[in-house]
């Protein structure tokens, strides 16, 4: 039975959009995979940094940062994270020469065990590979443009994997293992898809959310909506400020937007790290967290946390000379979508639930890798040589619903609906004006 014209249609568009993803698709996948596994592997790979020996009593923090200062003496510190653990070393994160290092402190002796240039990081470079492709503002486009792309990569693959006659077991729901190994291909890429389907989409919309266009036009716009953070984290009247959170620490999603509010009492002597630790320990502020110091005279100090839980998450401003609390924003402030988002984005981290939510992630990320080898093999062996192998199909003038679907998503992803433009404008302008790639791309 011949194909219906819809049906080619989207074939089409599943075809060629699949082969353009598909190394986007397979990067993606592996340094995700990878970097489930970032607490597993940087305590493998910085063991000697991070243990030490338990003792009596621990050295305060300004002690710490002296003993990197005294080894260090030109350094500016930025950065201090506590040990969460008795047996956890302290962090001292320092600029120098216009590098960035963290520095490993031994909390009883203030013995230093290490150091760190923060570029050479591991897991640090392979995160950066995942979210921009180590290219910047330039890698986060297309990084967003791809993720984009394969939400339309799912839906249209789940109406072509859709059965249109009798309902089967074997090559819906379960491979056949039993046939020639083009339709086992065919049922490895189909139903490892469907399985699959909702797990990619979870994945691709919570990564979404960090995406420098997507993510922060999403971000800005809970937070016009009224539905970011309230009037309650504050001490007195939100403060007017044009700096963002995320422009001075890395912090949760859900406060990246908060404004930054000044500390108004210059000229006094500034609170020591030691009251801000013992501030943000009185105030229950999950133990992993790092204190940003200020940046300015009117700067204030940030405690931020990523912990394994969403429902520890915290972000506090504290001002630099009085020691008060300026801001505490904790995900009990979220409003419903923001902690449905922070739940989300720590899954998508595998961080949630631990080493299942790790195990999860992990077979997602295979399964996504197996549907794109094995659908780049069964197209590799059923290509001819004269073209690529899509079906010959009606102009995409003639499926309104086709149309209707691209808009969609062209307004809910403006990355997506520019490109559909250039797809069109490309179609019109060249494909079809040129015998060869006219012949090439099937087009009648």
């Amino acid at each position: 039975m011949k194909k219906k014209p819809l049906y080619k249609t989207i074939w089409r568009w599943h075809f060629y959009a699949g082969i353009l993803i598909a190394p986007f698709l397979l990067i993606l996948a592996v340094s995700g995979g990878i970097y489930l596994f970032k607490p597993n592997i940087e305590q493998f790979l910085y063991q000697d940094y991070y243990e030490v020996e338990v003792q009596t009593e621990k050295s305060s923090a300004e002690e710490h940062i002296n003993a990197v200062l005294n080894e260090y003496p030109d350094a500016t510190v930025t950065r201090y994270r506590p040990g969460e653990a008795d047996d956890r070393s302290a962090e001292v994160r320092i600029n120098l020469d216009q590098e960035s290092y963290t520095i490993f402190v031994n909390p009883y002796t203030n013995e230093l065990i290490g150091q760190l240039n923060d570029k050479n990081r591991l897991i640090d470079r392979v995160e950066e590979f995942h979210g921009e492709l180590m290219l910047g503002t330039f890698g986060d486009r297309i990084v967003e443009l791809a993720a984009c792309w394969t939400l339309i990569l799912v839906t249209t693959g789940l109406f072509i994997w859709f059965p249109k006659g009798k309902r089967k077991l074997f090559g819906t729901l379960l491979p056949r293992f039993n046939k020639n190994k083009r339709i086992l291909f065919r049922d490895m890429h189909a139903v490892t898809g469907f399985w699959l389907s909702f797990a990619i989409i979870f994945l691709v919309v919570t990564g979404l959310l960090w995406s420098g266009f997507w993510g922060t036009k999403v971000q800005t716009l809970t937070t016009n909506l009224g539905i970011g953070y309230p009037p309650s984290i504050w001490v007195g009247d939100a403060p007017e400020s044009n700096v963002q959170t995320k422009d001075v620490a890395d912090v949760p999603w859900s406060a990246q937007t908060m404004p930054v509010p000044e500390s108004d009492q210059q000229g006094f002597i500034p609170f020591s790290i030691n009251e801000i630790v013992r501030i943000a320990d009185e105030e229950n502020i999950y133990p992993t967290y790092e204190v940003i110091y200020p940046s300015s005279p009117e700067g204030v100090y940030t405690v931020s946390v990523f912990p394994p839980k969403a429902q520890d998450e915290a972000t506090m401003h504290i001002d630099q000379y009085t020691g008060a609390i300026l801001a505490d924003y904790r995900y009990d402030h979220y409003q419903p979508l923001g902690k449905l988002m922070a739940w989300g984005i720590t899954v998508h981290k595998g961080l949630e639930y631990g080493l299942a939510n790790q195990i999860g992630g992990l077979i997602v990320c295979i399964g996504i890798i197996t549907i794109v080898i094995s659908g780049i093999v069964m197209w590799w062996k059923r290509k001819p040589d004269k073209h690529l192998g899509a079906p010959i199909a009606p102009s995409i003038w003639s499926s309104k619903r086709l149309i209707v679907l691209l808009v969609l998503f062209g307004l809910l992803f403006p990355l997506v609906g520019v490109s559909i433009i250039i797809v069109f404008l490309l179609d019109w302008l060249i494909i079809r004006r040129i015998p060869t790639l006219k012949r090439i791309f099937q087009i009648r």
